[in-house]
């Protein structure tokens, strides 16, 4: 047995969707849609908060960043996905697959983040409207950012240094990209302290992003229970509604892959919700976002009726 940070495995082998050539095919397309489908949504987001003045403002800059992440999310697999759908050959090479699971994991744990710093903006601007100008102002902003993609990709270093010091008795992964279950699954090594990092890594981000969602939450609503008017009843939700329901799509399905220990999950299971959760939740994110916004939809309207 390989000792130290030697393997014996130079490359994997991506099992991806078995099936018949018709089903890879069809596969294809439908991953090749869907993933246009995201870039232009998202790229469309950025493009008009660019463009228009009037949006600049912490709201839409985070929207922005959601967006930026998750054209970068998808493309981190969705490409290399494409390519073994249509390929004869299924392999990945180690430092490929090393690095599609540390760029993946990271940028997952940063839109977990982003989308408590999101929540945290929506309680300031309902709970503290007259003070919200002050207190979210663009040095704020810029350092929840960039303090929410700085640790998301510093923790994930860690883990994935103590990946890269395991060895491989197999090379074959049950997935359609590699992933941190996937390396800890085919170790024949000693994996508690790898897995004991990335479960205290899954329950910090997920369920400590998930308690400021909640708390933040709990202060809108009981807040807009105290307005008397519909209208400012109408305002608060069309605020609030959209990140709350990416909120739901995004946490619904990762709280089942990364809160529970690896080894004691499904990896057939974990295929079928990981689909659900990197392809379907960014491209939806700027479709509900388009749907729910007021003012990216009055632009869109306006720039259709021009054409």
């Amino acid at each position: 047995m390989a000792k130290g940070n030697q393997t014996n495995v130079r490359e994997f082998i991506l099992l991806g969707f078995p099936g018949s050539r018709y089903l890879q095919i069809a596969l294809f397309l439908l991953f090749l849609f869907m993933y246009l489908l995201t870039l232009m949504g998202n790229i469309t987001i950025i493009s008009l908060v660019g463009i228009h003045r009037h949006l600049h403002t912490p709201m839409y800059f985070f929207l922005c960043n959601l967006s930026f992440l998750d054209i970068w999310f998808t493309t981190g697999y969705i490409p290399k996905t494409l390519a073994l759908l249509v390929s004869q050959s299924k392999t990945i090479s180690f430092p490929s697959c090393l690095l599609q699971m540390y760029f993946v994991f990271s940028l997952g744990c940063t839109e977990y983040l982003l989308l408590s710093v999101m929540a945290y903006d929506r309680y300031l601007a309902i709970c503290h409207p007259l003070r919200y100008s002050c207190i979210m102002n663009s040095t704020l902003s810029i350092q929840l950012v960039l303090g929410s993609w700085a640790s998301s990709f510093l923790t994930t270093s860690v883990l994935a240094f103590l990946i890269t010091r395991l060895s491989f008795c197999d090379s074959t992964i049950n997935h359609f990209f590699c992933d941190v279950d996937s390396w800890i699954e085919l170790s024949c090594t000693d994996t508690r302290l790898a897995e004991m990092v990335y479960i205290t890594v899954c329950f910090i981000v997920v369920l400590g992003s998930c308690a400021v969602i909640l708390v933040s939450y709990i202060y809108i609503i009981s807040t807009v229970l105290r307005i008397p008017s519909d209208q400012g009843w109408q305002k608060a939700f069309s605020t609030c509604s959209a990140h709350f329901t990416v909120v739901v799509l995004w946490y619904g399905c990762s709280i089942f892959l990364y809160v529970k220990p690896s080894k004691q999950n499904s990896l057939e299971m974990n295929k079928v919700v990981t689909l659900l959760n990197t392809i379907m939740t960014p491209l939806l994110n700027p479709f509900i976002y388009t749907l729910r916004n007021k003012d990216i939809k009055e632009i869109l309207i306006k720039a259709f009726s021009r054409t």
